[in-house]
Protein backbone atom coordinates (compact mmCIF):
# COMPACT_ATOMS: atom_id res chain seq x y z
CA UNK A 1 0.00 0.00 0.00
CA UNK A 2 1.22 3.66 -0.81
CA UNK A 3 2.26 5.16 2.36
CA UNK A 4 1.09 8.19 4.15
CA UNK A 5 2.11 11.53 2.80
CA UNK A 6 3.53 14.04 5.52
CA UNK A 7 2.81 17.73 3.73
CA UNK A 8 3.84 21.17 5.17
CA UNK A 9 1.42 24.31 3.87
CA UNK A 10 3.12 27.03 3.24
CA UNK A 11 0.17 29.97 3.01
CA UNK A 12 -3.09 29.24 5.01
CA UNK A 13 -4.94 31.44 2.87
CA UNK A 14 -8.00 29.89 0.51
CA UNK A 15 -5.45 28.14 -1.98
CA UNK A 16 -3.48 26.45 1.16
CA UNK A 17 -6.39 25.86 2.80
CA UNK A 18 -8.41 24.35 0.74
CA UNK A 19 -5.55 22.02 -1.13
CA UNK A 20 -5.12 20.87 2.68
CA UNK A 21 -8.67 19.87 2.72
CA UNK A 22 -7.34 16.65 1.32
CA UNK A 23 -6.27 15.09 4.25
CA UNK A 24 -9.69 15.51 5.66
CA UNK A 25 -11.19 13.80 2.92
CA UNK A 26 -8.52 10.89 3.10
CA UNK A 27 -6.64 11.07 5.92
CA UNK A 28 -5.39 7.65 5.28
CA UNK A 29 -3.43 9.40 2.42
CA UNK A 30 -1.95 12.57 3.34
CA UNK A 31 -1.17 14.29 6.89
CA UNK A 32 -0.93 18.08 7.02
CA UNK A 33 2.26 18.36 9.56
CA UNK A 34 3.18 22.01 9.88
CA UNK A 35 2.24 25.09 8.51
CA UNK A 36 3.94 28.50 7.72
CA UNK A 37 1.55 31.90 7.66
CA UNK A 38 2.12 35.60 8.82
CA UNK A 39 -1.44 35.64 9.92
CA UNK A 40 -1.73 34.54 12.99
CA UNK A 41 -5.83 33.67 12.52
CA UNK A 42 -4.69 32.08 9.29
CA UNK A 43 -1.90 29.58 11.00
CA UNK A 44 -4.34 28.80 13.96
CA UNK A 45 -7.10 27.86 11.71
CA UNK A 46 -5.32 25.45 9.65
CA UNK A 47 -3.76 24.52 12.90
CA UNK A 48 -6.71 23.39 14.69
CA UNK A 49 -8.08 21.89 12.00
CA UNK A 50 -5.10 19.61 11.16
CA UNK A 51 -4.31 19.19 15.41
CA UNK A 52 -1.00 20.35 14.39
CA UNK A 53 1.38 20.02 17.16
CA UNK A 54 2.84 23.50 18.42
CA UNK A 55 6.71 23.65 17.34
CA UNK A 56 5.20 23.06 13.92
CA UNK A 57 3.53 25.57 13.48
CA UNK A 58 5.62 29.38 11.98
CA UNK A 59 5.05 32.45 11.17
CA UNK A 60 7.53 32.77 8.78
CA UNK A 61 8.55 29.62 5.72
CA UNK A 62 12.31 30.50 6.62
CA UNK A 63 12.10 28.47 9.83
CA UNK A 64 10.58 25.79 8.32
CA UNK A 65 13.61 25.56 5.48
CA UNK A 66 15.67 26.37 8.47
CA UNK A 67 15.25 22.27 9.68
CA UNK A 68 16.29 19.54 9.35
CA UNK A 69 13.51 17.64 6.17
CA UNK A 70 10.58 16.06 8.32
CA UNK A 71 8.23 15.72 5.73
CA UNK A 72 7.29 14.52 2.43
CA UNK A 73 5.91 17.38 0.39
CA UNK A 74 5.38 21.08 0.66
CA UNK A 75 2.40 23.35 -0.39
CA UNK A 76 3.62 26.53 -1.35
CA UNK A 77 0.47 28.66 -1.63
CA UNK A 78 1.89 32.30 -0.38
CA UNK A 79 1.30 35.63 -2.53
CA UNK A 80 2.42 35.50 -6.78
CA UNK A 81 5.66 37.23 -6.13
CA UNK A 82 6.36 35.44 -3.23
CA UNK A 83 6.48 31.52 -5.31
CA UNK A 84 9.84 31.48 -5.95
CA UNK A 85 11.89 31.66 -2.93
CA UNK A 86 10.72 29.16 -0.51
CA UNK A 87 9.98 26.76 -3.71
CA UNK A 88 13.44 26.80 -4.78
CA UNK A 89 14.26 26.22 -0.97
CA UNK A 90 12.19 23.34 -0.44
CA UNK A 91 13.23 21.62 -3.63
CA UNK A 92 16.96 21.93 -2.56
CA UNK A 93 16.39 20.52 0.35
CA UNK A 94 14.69 17.50 -0.97
CA UNK A 95 10.68 17.94 -0.56
CA UNK A 96 8.25 17.31 -3.56
CA UNK A 97 6.04 20.74 -4.23
CA UNK A 98 2.76 21.67 -4.75
CA UNK A 99 3.10 25.06 -6.09
CA UNK A 100 0.01 27.25 -6.58
CA UNK A 101 -0.23 29.04 -9.99
CA UNK A 102 1.28 30.94 -11.51
CA UNK A 103 4.84 28.89 -10.98
CA UNK A 104 6.26 32.56 -10.92
CA UNK A 105 5.95 35.98 -12.25
CA UNK A 106 8.72 36.07 -14.25
CA UNK A 107 10.52 33.75 -16.96
CA UNK A 108 14.05 33.45 -14.91
CA UNK A 109 12.16 32.67 -11.66
CA UNK A 110 10.57 29.57 -13.24
CA UNK A 111 13.36 28.84 -14.82
CA UNK A 112 15.18 28.73 -11.36
CA UNK A 113 12.19 26.86 -9.83
CA UNK A 114 12.87 24.12 -12.51
CA UNK A 115 16.19 23.85 -12.11
CA UNK A 116 15.85 23.54 -8.66
CA UNK A 117 13.87 20.41 -8.50
CA UNK A 118 15.58 19.24 -11.55
CA UNK A 119 18.80 18.81 -9.58
CA UNK A 120 17.32 17.75 -6.51
CA UNK A 121 14.97 14.84 -7.94
CA UNK A 122 11.95 16.04 -6.15
CA UNK A 123 8.60 16.20 -7.80
CA UNK A 124 7.19 19.58 -9.28
CA UNK A 125 3.13 19.97 -9.34
CA UNK A 126 1.82 23.24 -10.67
CA UNK A 127 -1.60 23.96 -9.81
CA UNK A 128 -3.12 23.83 -12.97
CA UNK A 129 -6.48 22.21 -14.65
CA UNK A 130 -5.21 19.09 -16.63
CA UNK A 131 -7.22 17.17 -19.50
CA UNK A 132 -6.18 14.39 -21.52
CA UNK A 133 -7.24 15.62 -24.71
CA UNK A 134 -3.92 15.65 -26.40
CA UNK A 135 -4.82 14.93 -30.50
CA UNK A 136 -6.09 18.42 -32.11
CA UNK A 137 -5.17 18.49 -36.01
CA UNK A 138 -6.92 21.68 -36.74
CA UNK A 139 -8.29 24.42 -34.05
CA UNK A 140 -9.45 24.62 -30.85
CA UNK A 141 -11.02 28.02 -29.05
CA UNK A 142 -10.83 28.38 -25.00
CA UNK A 143 -12.97 30.84 -23.48
CA UNK A 144 -12.44 31.52 -19.84
CA UNK A 145 -15.48 33.25 -17.90
CA UNK A 146 -14.62 34.81 -15.08
CA UNK A 147 -17.41 36.42 -13.92
CA UNK A 148 -18.51 39.94 -13.17
CA UNK A 149 -18.56 39.99 -9.42
CA UNK A 150 -15.28 37.48 -9.12
CA UNK A 151 -12.55 39.93 -11.46
CA UNK A 152 -13.89 42.21 -9.11
CA UNK A 153 -13.18 40.92 -5.91
CA UNK A 154 -10.32 39.49 -7.17
CA UNK A 155 -9.14 41.91 -9.92
CA UNK A 156 -10.10 45.47 -8.74
CA UNK A 157 -10.34 45.58 -4.98
CA UNK A 158 -8.42 42.14 -4.47
CA UNK A 159 -4.71 40.63 -3.94
CA UNK A 160 -4.38 40.48 -8.20
CA UNK A 161 -5.37 43.87 -9.08
CA UNK A 162 -2.18 45.63 -9.82
CA UNK A 163 0.84 44.09 -11.71
CA UNK A 164 3.72 45.25 -9.68
CA UNK A 165 2.36 43.63 -6.59
CA UNK A 166 0.91 40.89 -8.35
CA UNK A 167 1.29 39.31 -11.39
CA UNK A 168 -0.73 40.54 -15.00
CA UNK A 169 -3.81 39.11 -15.15
CA UNK A 170 -3.23 36.58 -18.22
CA UNK A 171 -0.44 35.18 -16.27
CA UNK A 172 -2.39 34.86 -12.85
CA UNK A 173 -5.85 33.81 -13.86
CA UNK A 174 -5.49 31.93 -16.96
CA UNK A 175 -1.76 30.82 -17.13
CA UNK A 176 -3.55 26.70 -16.13
CA UNK A 177 -5.60 27.88 -19.59
CA UNK A 178 -2.51 28.61 -21.86
CA UNK A 179 -1.09 25.29 -20.22
CA UNK A 180 -4.18 23.60 -21.29
CA UNK A 181 -3.98 24.42 -24.97
CA UNK A 182 -0.40 23.55 -24.85
CA UNK A 183 -1.07 20.17 -23.47
CA UNK A 184 -3.55 19.54 -26.35
CA UNK A 185 -0.97 20.99 -28.80
CA UNK A 186 1.33 17.68 -28.06
CA UNK A 187 4.57 17.74 -29.27
CA UNK A 188 4.56 20.73 -31.59
CA UNK A 189 5.81 23.70 -30.92
CA UNK A 190 3.89 27.22 -30.80
CA UNK A 191 5.78 29.24 -33.98
CA UNK A 192 3.42 32.63 -33.40
CA UNK A 193 1.38 34.04 -30.95
CA UNK A 194 -0.15 37.34 -31.04
CA UNK A 195 -2.25 38.88 -27.93
CA UNK A 196 -4.42 42.01 -27.20
CA UNK A 197 -6.29 43.04 -24.41
CA UNK A 198 -6.97 46.53 -21.93
CA UNK A 199 -8.12 47.60 -18.96
CA UNK A 200 -11.60 48.40 -19.21
CA UNK A 201 -14.97 49.85 -17.29
CA UNK A 202 -13.04 49.87 -13.66
CA UNK A 203 -11.62 53.18 -13.90
CA UNK A 204 -12.92 56.70 -12.85
CA UNK A 205 -14.31 57.70 -16.32
CA UNK A 206 -16.88 55.22 -15.31
CA UNK A 207 -17.71 55.74 -12.01
CA UNK A 208 -21.07 56.83 -11.66
CA UNK A 209 -22.52 60.00 -10.98
CA UNK A 210 -22.85 60.91 -6.88
CA UNK A 211 -20.88 57.60 -6.14
CA UNK A 212 -19.03 57.78 -2.69
CA UNK A 213 -15.49 55.93 -2.48
CA UNK A 214 -16.80 53.37 0.04
CA UNK A 215 -19.71 51.22 -0.90
CA UNK A 216 -21.28 51.58 2.80
CA UNK A 217 -21.34 55.50 2.37
CA UNK A 218 -22.55 55.15 -1.25
CA UNK A 219 -25.92 57.09 -2.26
CA UNK A 220 -26.17 54.78 -5.60
CA UNK A 221 -24.93 52.03 -4.53
CA UNK A 222 -28.14 50.12 -4.85
CA UNK A 223 -27.95 50.77 -8.81
CA UNK A 224 -24.59 49.19 -9.10
CA UNK A 225 -23.71 45.74 -9.46
CA UNK A 226 -20.70 45.67 -8.23
CA UNK A 227 -21.49 46.85 -4.98
CA UNK A 228 -19.16 45.51 -1.78
CA UNK A 229 -22.37 45.34 0.11
CA UNK A 230 -24.22 43.05 -2.64
CA UNK A 231 -20.91 41.03 -3.03
CA UNK A 232 -20.29 40.21 0.45
CA UNK A 233 -22.75 41.66 3.03
CA UNK A 234 -25.42 40.85 1.80
CA UNK A 235 -24.07 37.15 1.61
CA UNK A 236 -23.23 37.13 4.72
CA UNK A 237 -26.72 37.71 5.58
CA UNK A 238 -28.05 34.58 4.22
CA UNK A 239 -26.01 32.50 5.99
CA UNK A 240 -23.28 32.19 3.58
CA UNK A 241 -19.97 32.05 5.10
CA UNK A 242 -17.41 31.08 2.52
CA UNK A 243 -15.55 32.07 -0.83
CA UNK A 244 -15.21 35.43 -1.21
CA UNK A 245 -16.78 36.42 2.25
CA UNK A 246 -13.73 34.34 4.47
CA UNK A 247 -11.27 36.35 1.94
CA UNK A 248 -11.45 39.34 3.01
CA UNK A 249 -12.10 38.65 6.63
CA UNK A 250 -8.08 37.75 7.10
CA UNK A 251 -8.33 38.40 11.48
CA UNK A 252 -11.22 36.66 12.40
CA UNK A 253 -14.31 34.57 11.95
CA UNK A 254 -17.12 35.16 9.22
CA UNK A 255 -19.98 37.30 10.07
CA UNK A 256 -21.95 40.19 9.71
CA UNK A 257 -20.12 42.59 11.91
CA UNK A 258 -16.50 41.72 10.56
CA UNK A 259 -17.46 41.70 7.27
CA UNK A 260 -19.11 45.63 7.90
CA UNK A 261 -16.05 46.73 9.69
CA UNK A 262 -13.65 45.04 6.59
CA UNK A 263 -15.80 46.73 4.38
CA UNK A 264 -15.78 49.72 6.10
CA UNK A 265 -11.99 50.48 6.61
CA UNK A 266 -10.37 47.31 4.12
CA UNK A 267 -9.52 47.46 0.49
CA UNK A 268 -12.51 45.59 -0.55
CA UNK A 269 -14.97 47.90 0.56
CA UNK A 270 -13.88 50.39 -1.62
CA UNK A 271 -15.75 51.76 -5.11
CA UNK A 272 -14.75 49.64 -8.18
CA UNK A 273 -14.00 52.63 -10.13
CA UNK A 274 -11.71 53.75 -7.42
CA UNK A 275 -9.13 51.59 -6.68
CA UNK A 276 -5.27 51.27 -8.05
CA UNK A 277 -6.36 48.38 -10.05
CA UNK A 278 -4.17 48.36 -13.72
CA UNK A 279 -4.52 44.72 -15.15
CA UNK A 280 -6.20 43.89 -18.29
CA UNK A 281 -9.80 43.07 -18.07
CA UNK A 282 -10.17 41.08 -21.72
CA UNK A 283 -7.62 39.30 -23.12
CA UNK A 284 -7.29 37.33 -26.52
CA UNK A 285 -4.13 35.29 -27.23
CA UNK A 286 -3.98 34.04 -30.72
CA UNK A 287 -1.55 30.83 -31.16
CA UNK A 288 -0.19 28.78 -34.09
CA UNK A 289 1.29 25.59 -33.99
CA UNK A 290 3.62 23.36 -35.81
CA UNK A 291 1.80 21.36 -38.35
CA UNK A 292 -0.44 24.56 -38.93
CA UNK A 293 -2.62 24.11 -35.63
CA UNK A 294 -4.26 27.41 -34.26
CA UNK A 295 -5.55 27.97 -31.18
CA UNK A 296 -7.15 30.87 -29.80
CA UNK A 297 -7.71 31.21 -25.79
CA UNK A 298 -10.11 34.59 -24.62
CA UNK A 299 -10.49 35.88 -20.90
CA UNK A 300 -13.17 37.92 -20.24
CA UNK A 301 -14.07 39.54 -16.92
CA UNK A 302 -18.23 40.32 -17.63
CA UNK A 303 -20.00 37.32 -17.57
CA UNK A 304 -22.77 35.28 -15.83
CA UNK A 305 -20.51 32.00 -15.00
CA UNK A 306 -17.75 32.30 -12.37
CA UNK A 307 -14.61 30.60 -13.87
CA UNK A 308 -16.26 28.43 -16.33
CA UNK A 309 -14.84 26.98 -19.66
CA UNK A 310 -16.33 26.87 -22.97
CA UNK A 311 -13.99 24.84 -25.23
CA UNK A 312 -14.88 23.79 -28.92
CA UNK A 313 -11.88 22.10 -31.04
CA UNK A 314 -12.29 21.70 -34.29
CA UNK A 315 -11.24 18.47 -35.99
CA UNK A 316 -11.57 17.26 -40.00
CA UNK A 317 -13.95 14.21 -38.73
CA UNK A 318 -15.71 16.51 -36.19
CA UNK A 319 -16.84 19.29 -33.51
CA UNK A 320 -16.05 18.57 -30.21
CA UNK A 321 -17.20 21.44 -27.50
CA UNK A 322 -17.77 21.73 -23.80
CA UNK A 323 -20.16 24.36 -21.77
CA UNK A 324 -18.86 24.08 -18.82
CA UNK A 325 -21.53 20.97 -17.77
CA UNK A 326 -21.70 18.73 -21.04
CA UNK A 327 -19.44 17.42 -23.94
CA UNK A 328 -21.13 17.41 -27.32
CA UNK A 329 -19.64 15.65 -29.91
CA UNK A 330 -20.91 16.22 -33.95
CA UNK A 331 -19.73 14.02 -36.05
CA UNK A 332 -19.27 15.01 -39.51
CA UNK A 333 -19.73 11.03 -41.17
CA UNK A 334 -22.72 10.45 -39.83
CA UNK A 335 -24.03 13.81 -39.14
CA UNK A 336 -25.10 12.78 -35.19
CA UNK A 337 -24.65 14.56 -31.82
CA UNK A 338 -23.61 12.61 -28.87
CA UNK A 339 -23.54 13.88 -25.23
CA UNK A 340 -21.83 13.11 -22.64
CA UNK A 341 -21.95 13.68 -19.15
CA UNK A 342 -18.61 13.90 -16.91
CA UNK A 343 -18.84 12.21 -13.55
CA UNK A 344 -18.22 14.54 -10.96
CA UNK A 345 -16.18 11.96 -8.66
CA UNK A 346 -14.62 14.28 -6.05
CA UNK A 347 -16.50 14.93 -2.37
CA UNK A 348 -18.93 17.70 -2.53
CA UNK A 349 -18.38 20.89 -0.80
CA UNK A 350 -14.53 20.01 -1.57
CA UNK A 351 -12.59 23.47 -3.11
CA UNK A 352 -13.18 27.10 -3.63
CA UNK A 353 -16.40 28.12 -5.82
CA UNK A 354 -15.81 27.31 -9.39
CA UNK A 355 -12.99 24.85 -9.21
CA UNK A 356 -13.46 22.74 -6.87
CA UNK A 357 -13.71 19.79 -8.96
CA UNK A 358 -10.09 20.28 -10.14
CA UNK A 359 -8.80 20.74 -7.20
CA UNK A 360 -9.48 17.88 -5.86
CA UNK A 361 -7.81 15.50 -9.07
CA UNK A 362 -4.71 17.94 -8.89
CA UNK A 363 -4.36 17.15 -5.06
CA UNK A 364 -5.08 13.35 -5.42
CA UNK A 365 -2.81 13.28 -8.39
CA UNK A 366 -0.03 14.94 -6.69
CA UNK A 367 -0.30 12.62 -3.55
CA UNK A 368 -0.76 9.55 -5.17
CA UNK A 369 2.51 10.33 -7.19
CA UNK A 370 4.31 11.13 -3.77
CA UNK A 371 3.01 8.11 -2.34
CA UNK A 372 4.12 6.02 -4.77
CA UNK A 373 6.90 7.85 -6.25
CA UNK A 374 5.83 7.91 -9.21
CA UNK A 375 6.19 11.40 -10.48
CA UNK A 376 3.91 10.41 -14.28
CA UNK A 377 0.65 10.59 -12.09
CA UNK A 378 1.46 14.55 -12.48
CA UNK A 379 0.35 15.14 -16.27
CA UNK A 380 1.85 18.51 -16.57
CA UNK A 381 5.51 18.07 -15.42
CA UNK A 382 8.28 20.81 -14.72
CA UNK A 383 9.44 20.99 -18.21
CA UNK A 384 6.25 21.20 -19.80
CA UNK A 385 4.48 23.62 -17.45
CA UNK A 386 7.90 25.80 -17.68
CA UNK A 387 7.09 25.93 -21.38
CA UNK A 388 3.44 26.93 -20.98
CA UNK A 389 4.37 29.76 -18.70
CA UNK A 390 7.40 30.67 -21.22
CA UNK A 391 4.72 30.70 -23.82
CA UNK A 392 2.27 33.21 -21.34
CA UNK A 393 5.28 35.46 -20.98
CA UNK A 394 5.27 35.76 -24.87
CA UNK A 395 1.73 36.53 -25.23
CA UNK A 396 1.89 39.67 -22.70
CA UNK A 397 4.83 40.43 -24.55
CA UNK A 398 2.75 40.59 -28.09
CA UNK A 399 0.26 42.87 -26.40
CA UNK A 400 2.36 45.05 -25.08
CA UNK A 401 4.96 45.63 -27.87
CA UNK A 402 1.34 45.67 -30.32
CA UNK A 403 2.34 43.05 -32.87
CA UNK A 404 3.15 38.95 -33.67
CA UNK A 405 5.33 37.60 -32.00
CA UNK A 406 7.47 34.77 -34.32
CA UNK A 407 8.50 32.60 -31.43
CA UNK A 408 12.14 31.09 -31.00
CA UNK A 409 12.49 27.99 -29.41
CA UNK A 410 10.77 29.34 -25.77
CA UNK A 411 12.83 26.39 -24.27
CA UNK A 412 16.24 27.85 -25.19
CA UNK A 413 15.40 31.04 -24.08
Amino acid sequence: MPSLVHVIVVGAGSRGENYSMFASVHPDRMKVVAVADPRKYARTKLQKKHNISEENVFDDWRGVAERDKFADAVFVCTPDRLHKEPAVAFARKGYHLLLEKPMATTAEDCREIVEACTQSGVMLCVGHLESKLNHIRSHCHLLLQVGFYHFAHAFVRGNWRNEAESSFSLLAKSCHDIDLIHHWAGARRCVKVSSFGSLSHFNKQNKPAGAADRCLECPVEKKCPYSASKIYLDQVKKGNTGWPMSVICTDSSVDIESVTEALRTGAYGRCVYECDNDVCTNQVVNMEFEGGLTAAFTMVAFTEEICKRRTTIYGSKGELSYDGHDVHVFDFLSQQRTKHTPQCLAPKNFGMHGHGVADYHLTDAFISAVASDDASLIRSGPEETLHSHLLVFEAERSRLENKVLHCADIQAK
